[in-house]
């Protein structure tokens, strides 16, 4: 049913957006929902190839409480809650043994705080499912530290938890893994056209890319490029952008082993997207 509403959105933009011709913001309260409707060619998960066959589209909406903002020396905390899906025609869905299209639904929470100086810290829960089965649950702890001034250095260290030996693991290892992502988005965000070319690297501290009972420390390495054009001006239908991006993976031995073999991929997204 979310994957449906979320088409309907999508199918009924053109008539939408044909009555654009207000510029206020309708939304001054202290909740922010955001929904993307994207298209990948292939999705991999930190480096970890899932499906790469057919179509797989990319539902998620996310709902922004504001708890508090200000002066001091937290100048704003937010509370998220949302849900990010992975639909698939291919060989992980429909077409695949399951014979079920949906094959990832994930439900988050995070609490963000921004403070003095341009640093944003954050901490999320998320929990990894899999509606056809496709998967074992994955449920996660993550740890985020970044800065929202220059190139956008961040650094994430997320923790599975309650796992056993090929149970609750993204790399369906023996042990439960420590994951630590360290990346930055350089680029011009306050452009016509938001562009930014994002990089990072995927680093095991523990047992998170397993392979043959050997824990790989290097995952992967990401060079991107990414665009956003607004669609008009925010009205009472919210902000509609549309995006893209590609994406560069030279995978380690853990994530080539997963990718057939195969030491990189290219990954194209384009997709519609509703602030409001």
């Amino acid at each position: 049913m979310f994957a449906i509403a979320v088409l309907a959105l999508v199918v009924c933009f053109p008539s939408i957006a044909a009555a654009q011709t207000t510029t206020f913001d309708p939304n001054r309260g202290n909740i922010t929902f955001t929904s993307n409707f994207d298209f990948v060619n292939a999705y991999m998960f930190r480096g970890l190839r899932q499906d790469d066959t057919r179509l797989i589209m990319w539902p998620s909406v996310d709902g922004d409480i504001r708890l508090q903002s200000g002066t001091g020396s937290v100048k704003r905390a937010d509370l998220h809650v949302g849900s990010w899906n992975s639909l698939h025609t291919g060989l992980a869905g429909s077409s695949g043994p399951t014979g079920r299209l949906w094959y990832e639904s994930d439900f988050y929470s995070t609490l963000a705080l921004a403070l003095g100086g341009g640093i944003n810290l954050g901490v999320t829960y998320t929990a990894y499912t899999s509606p056809n089965s496709s998967f074992s649950n994955v449920k996660e702890v993550s740890f985020k530290v970044g800065s929202g001034r220059g190139v956008h250095p961040y650094g994430l260290m997320a923790f599975e938890l309650d796992t056993r030996p090929g149970l609750g693991q993204a790399d369906g290892g023996s042990n439960a893994g420590t994951y630590l992502e360290l990346g930055a988005a350089p680029g011009w965000p306050d452009a016509p056209v938001n562009v930014s070319f994002p990089i990072k690297v995927g680093l095991s501290l523990n047992d998170y890319y397993e392979l043959a009972g050997v824990d790989h420390k290097f995952g992967f390495l990401s060079l991107g490029a990414l665009a956003s054009v607004p669609l008009g001006h925010r009205t009472n239908y919210g902000a509609w952008n549309v995006h893209g991006s590609f994406e560069f993976l030279s995978l380690g031995d853990t994530a080539e082993a997963f990718n057939a073999g195969k030491q990189q991929k290219l990954v194209g997204l384009a997709g519609i997207g509703l602030s409001y």
